[in-house]
């Protein structure tokens, strides 16, 4: 039986389990942790490659292998809190072990990252462009990738720095490993798993985000109707670094609100 994937949990209560984005790890969450840990059981884990978790190989880099990977290391019930690309494995771990997800929360997230008609998004020649850096210089590749999820926000030095000071308490993961999970946000598509969720939903927006543009929101809105969204005004791509106190007081009023037995 393969090896489960390495998590860490500190706290106590309703079990939160939040999931990193693309190239960075999970120390990128500390902040929150430190705001949510006297309150709940704040669970994080790195996707299969990254940080804790480099030796974990899968037998093949896709969204259900991984999905499958984090729920078993999870083992419980859990509200899921997925940020970007972590956003789309969150939403595929809700739709594939509903019983296991008590609630999710995507954060800067679409069910399709890449501009299609009629659907906003990246342009694949920016994604293109990702990969050709990768196979050149991989640490600059994720400092451009750091300068463009800030890009927009008021405070866009001090969001970059603070994000690259936390995540480069590991070691970068490699090239194969940046490449496949770049493909993922490239060809993922669970715009018809999130129409069927059932467990409460919350969406989180950065107005200003260059990676999830704000037009998707209401078409997001028109797929997942019983979910909830939130907008905050002044952010990028990373709402919970730049405007934490705004991020951590929606999500613990929509927990309160929505998930049965969180005072």
């Amino acid at each position: 039986m393969a090896e489960s994937l390495k998590i860490a949990s500190q706290g106590q209560g309703l079990p939160l389990v939040f999931i990193h984005g693309w190239g960075l790890n999970s120390a990128v969450w500390q902040p929150c942790i430190e705001q949510l840990k006297a309150d709940f059981e704040v669970i994080t884990v790195d996707l299969p490659g990254f940080a804790t978790n480099s030796s974990h190989c899968l037998a093949e880099y896709s969204l259900i292998e991984i999905a499958t990977a984090i729920q078993q290391a999870i083992g419980k019930p859990a509200v899921y809190i997925g940020w970007s690309l972590g956003g789309l494995v969150a939403s595929q771990i809700a739709t594939s072990f509903k019983e296991q997800v008590l609630g999710l929360v995507t954060v800067a997230s679409s069910p399709q990252f890449v501009e299609r008609e009629n659907w906003p998004g990246i342009k694949e020649n920016v994604l293109a462009m990702f990969h050709q850096q990768l196979a050149k210089d991989t640490t600059k590749t994720i400092n451009n990738f750091l300068k463009i999820q800030a890009m927009g926000s008021p405070h866009i030095r001090q969001d970059i720095k603070k994000i690259r000071d936390l995540v480069m308490q590991y070691e970068l993961p490699s090239q194969q490993v940046l490449d496949d999970s770049l493909k993922l946000l490239e060809t993922s598509d669970v715009t018809e798993d999130i129409s069927n969720i059932t467990q409460p939903f919350l969406r989180l927006y950065g107005k200003l985000d260059g990676l999830v543009p704000k037009q998707v929101i209401p078409v997001i809105d028109d797929i997942a109707p019983n979910s909830q969204s939130y907008i905050f005004e002044q952010a990028s791509h990373a709402p919970f670094i730049s405007h934490q106190a705004e991020f951590i007081s929606e999500l613990k009023n929509w927990l309160i609100e929505y998930i049965p037995n969180v005072h």
